[in-house]
């Protein structure tokens, strides 16, 4: 008998038609808004013991199913995430995130134009813990140097498509330097969107993920479509 729960066939579907990538070592989905990628205080299952759940029965694994977290992506934010099948991945992911050398690309859906076709945002952000949040502060101890590259794509009737390359990784870094320049991303309210989305979550997408395999030694770049709530928005 199986140490995890069963998924119902409708989950099963959902969750074989999110896997962007997979091998023996790695695992990459498309995560969706509301997920979360490991356990939390809210003690809802994760998207790691969703995915261990779902490989048991597919694969007729009545035993332990291994799943590792080398990063995590906010619960409001979809797109791609990389789960590791062995500790070898695992412990050399963690390694190439803390690096740097796992590069990712964001695509937001933000409230304002910005001022500037591309630019490099560079801020000291300091983390509120009882808000969960972060802010852009002058500098000073516990402030953390947080970087990325942003380029401006195209209008929609009311929005604006940004893509983001994060070159560090700080917490909200994102949403709290795109609000900083003025573009605060659609239904995020916590940094100045003036109204939610339907879903709850943010127009926050991971949309590409660059990495050498850790294993394999194998360049990978994967992409991850749109929430389809996303409606009418172009994949350029």
């Amino acid at each position: 008998m199986s140490v995890y729960r069963s998924l119902s066939p409708a989950e099963f579907s959902d969750l074989s038609s999110r896997i962007l990538y997979e091998d023996n070592h790695l695992l990459i989905v498309n995560k969706r808004v509301g997920e979360i990628t490991q356990g939390d205080k809210t003690g809802d299952e994760c998207l790691a013991e969703t995915y261990k759940a779902f490989i048991a029965q597919r694969d007729q694994k009545p035993g332990q199913v291994f799943m590792g977290i080398p990063h995590r992506l906010d619960r409001p934010v979809s797109g791609c995430v990389i789960l590791a099948k062995t500790s070898k991945a695992l412990e050399r992911l963690s390694a190439m995130f803390r690096e740097g050398s796992v590069h990712k690309r964001y695509r937001a859906l933000c409230c304002a134009r910005p001022k500037e076709e591309e630019a490099l945002l560079e801020d000291y952000l300091s983390r509120n813990e009882k808000q969960n949040k972060s802010y852009v502060v002058r500098g000073g101890e516990k402030a953390k140097l947080a970087r990325l590259k942003y380029r401006y794509l195209y209008s929609t009737e009311r929005y604006h498509m940004i893509e983001v390359e994060l070159l560090t990784g700080r917490h909200h870094q994102i949403r709290c330097q795109l609000s900083h320049a003025g573009c605060p991303i659609k239904g995020d309210l916590k940094y100045g969107a003036p109204r939610s989305n339907p879903d709850g979550g943010i127009s926050l997408h991971a949309y590409s993920i660059t990495l050498l395999h850790p294993v394999k030694k194998e360049e990978l770049t994967i992409t991850a479509p749109f929430p389809s709530s996303w409606k009418g928005i172009q994949e350029k």
